[in-house]
């Protein structure tokens, strides 16, 4: 194995970078899931959004010679992916939903909501969406457990006529946020909002809720890797069975819903538990690219019933 040194002497394009990277990344068994799913996408993104360029874009620049400090930060950020089994992300300083850039770090969940997906895909469709409503007529929405805010961003952008609480327990993620709603100039739009779910938000209602709270069971908490131990552990824990926090959103969310308000909630794998629980209720399940099950909407109607 080379050493640091080395590595940026014999190494001088990007090619030979992503190799190396990719080697290295098997070698040493990581593991992945944050916003990438194997070595060469993790090597790909860790080394493109080094070099500050588009993350989907690598061919026109594999062949590119590299001046010596961009090898030596290459260099760097491998040796770091491997001796710390960080997400590639924290690494960086960024993550990206549908192709938008979003800080983070330590202090947040490096964000992967299949609600993203959701909202470029309905809000991108030139027939517009069928379940969501007309952008134009939301005038208030609330992201709860917001953590770096990328939800309310995204939400804000979709929603030019809303106003946008986002809410979240942990102080040191609303910082995270802050950034983020600064980067992407919708401070007039977004507030931030420091509490325990809907604790923060006595009196208002919205017309969407909008929620990607922890989910994870303590079994899987258990076994989970390095990389995913790198993030808090608050932002993953949904209790025993993973849905402490979502059986208390759907308790709590009627009083904030307004008659023709919708909820839309990530629940990761917890589908039959949910369902065997609340017979009553009708879950409309939105498919995504990775997951039939992970996210489901329901009315105020409904939830009313």
């Amino acid at each position: 194995m080379l050493n640091l040194d080395e590595t940026v002497r014999e190494f001088v394009t990007l090619r030979d970078f992503w190799r190396y990277a990719i080697s290295r990344f098997n070698a040493a068994n990581l593991s992945y899931g944050h916003g990438t799913s194997t070595a060469g996408d993790d090597a790909a993104f860790l080394l493109l959004d080094s070099l500050d360029l588009p993350i989907d874009t690598l061919d026109p620049f594999l062949d590119a010679r590299l001046l010596p400090h961009e090898r030596k930060l290459l260099a760097e950020r491998i040796e770091a992916r491997v001796t710390s089994r960080k997400p590639s992300s924290y690494i960086t300083g960024h993550s990206y939903i549908q192709g938008v850039r979003f800080h983070v770090d330590e202090r947040v969940i490096v964000p992967r909501s299949h609600i993203g997906e959701i909202l470029f895909n309905e809000y991108l469709n030139p027939n517009g969406s069928s379940f969501l409503p007309d952008p134009m007529m939301v005038e208030s929405a609330v992201d709860i457990c917001t953590g770096s805010g990328c939800l309310a961003v995204i939400a804000a952008k979709f929603f030019p006529n809303a106003t946008v609480d986002a809410v979240d327990l942990s102080a040191d993620a609303l910082e995270v946020a802050k950034l983020n709603v600064a980067e992407h100039e919708v401070e007039q739009q977004v507030n931030l909002l420091h509490g325990d779910l809907f604790e923060p938000l006595a009196g208002r209602t919205y017309d969407l809720i909008i929620t990607n709270p922890p989910y994870v069971d303590h079994e899987a908490l258990a076994g989970y890797p390095p990389e995913y131990q790198a993030e808090p552990r608050m932002a993953h824990d949904g209790g025993e069975d993973g849905l402490d926090l979502v059986r208390q959103i759907l308790r709590d969310a009627p009083a904030f819903l307004n008659p023709e308000g919708l909820l839309i909630c990530e629940i990761g794998s917890g589908r039959e538990i949910l369902e065997e629980e609340f017979p009553h209720l009708e879950f409309a399940w939105i498919e995504t690219a990775e997951s039939q099950d992970a996210v489901f909407l329901i009315s105020a109607e409904a939830l009313s019933s």
